[in-house]
């Protein structure tokens, strides 16, 4: 029972993940390069803090983790800085291939190589359990199938009908950057990975993580603030933050979508306190959420029409590649 009710924890915290893209949508004015670092404010530091403080018991402080082990929390950050790159990336996937497409690419990328390099960086190759391996090649096959979907979406709709669907539609640019996405986001699995020993022995088990997810996207939120404000430069967008007309609706919107992307790392580390009877599923937990973000990600593709005017077969393809991902989820532990 405590196995489904934290695997059930993870898909929840998935499938806010997956709808934190669509608060962005309603974002007015402002450029690409100036809501996203607003939203990553929220989604990086001021809900990954509060997270991080229901670590912390009473008479101590969250510093105090970091203090005690530097080396620990400087790797945690370095992967974090990586991971970083892998979320303007992220969001870059997004405006080439739409919510559907562009997550499930970048996303499928990331849950293979964060679940497979994260034991490996940190020493602990031994939990690649034969079970893991092949859960990980199945998310894959599923990954692949869906991209094989998005391809025949790409091959059969003209260049109106994607450009309504999403509106920088650029399959080959966008294929490119989702993969690149999905080979640094992997760095966020490995940053925790680094960072098991930031927390307190009294913390309970389901907040054990968060300070270390705290110090993953304090780091990536730097380089995505360099990042960014060089847009603004580039772009001259600083005129952006001067709109207070739209503080209300911009800065609202930033924030819901900052908290639905962080719960699925808070969701992760509620459930991972809930699966510590199953070593298997404990490893492999990454890539359950990384699926289920693909799975949910492209029920929001449909809600929002970006698969509209496919052919029956493209279709077929995807729901395929949507059973094949949640199959995924399950069997590391019927293996096991």
């Amino acid at each position: 029972m405590e196995i489904i009710l934290g695997l059930l924890i993870i898909a929840i915290g998935a499938f806010c993940q997956s709808s934190c893209y669509v608060p962005i949508n309603r974002i007015k004015e402002w450029s690409w390069e100036s809501y996203w670092i607003v939203q990553g404010v929220f989604a990086w530091l001021v809900f990954p803090f509060l997270g991080a403080l229901l670590a912390v018991p009473a008479g101590n402080s969250l510093f105090e983790i970091y203090a005690n082990n530097p080396a620990d929390t400087l790797w945690t950050m370095f992967f974090g800085a990586l991971w970083g790159v892998g979320g303007l990336t992220f969001g870059l996937s997004m405006r080439y291939l739409g919510v559907a497409l562009g997550q499930s690419i970048a996303l499928g990328t990331c849950a293979g190589l964060g679940t497979i390099l994260t034991p490996v960086f940190t020493g602990k190759a031994g939990d690649l359990t034969t079970s893991v391996i092949v859960g990980v090649v199945v998310t894959l096959v599923g990954i692949g199938i869906i991209g094989l979907a998005g391809s025949m979406k790409s091959a059969s709709l003209s260049e109106e009908e994607k450009k309504k669907a999403v509106k920088d539609f650029n399959f080959t640019k966008g294929i490119i950057v989702a993969l690149l996405a999905g080979f640094m986001s992997a760095c966020f699995s490995i940053g925790l990975g680094f960072g098991e020993k930031l927390c307190f022995a009294e913390s309970a088990d389901i907040f054990k993580t968060l300070p270390a997810t705290l110090m993953v996207t304090l780091g990536g939120f730097i380089t995505n603030a360099v990042y960014c404000f060089y847009q603004n430069s580039r772009n001259k967008s600083w005129g952006d933050y001067g709109k207070k007309s739209l503080y209300v609706n911009n800065v609202l919107f930033c924030a819901l979508a900052g908290v639905l992307w962080y719960s699925q790392f808070f969701g992760l580390s509620l459930g991972k306190g809930f699966l510590a009877a199953s070593p298997v599923l404990l490893t492999f937990s990454w890539c359950i959420l990384m699926s289920l973000n693909v799975t949910f990600s492209n029920v929001w593709g449909i809600l929002l029409k970006e698969w509209k005017g496919c052919t029956p077969k493209t279709i077929t393809v995807l729901v395929i590649g949507l059973a094949v991902l949640i199959i995924s989820s399950f069997l590391p532990q019927l293996l096991g």
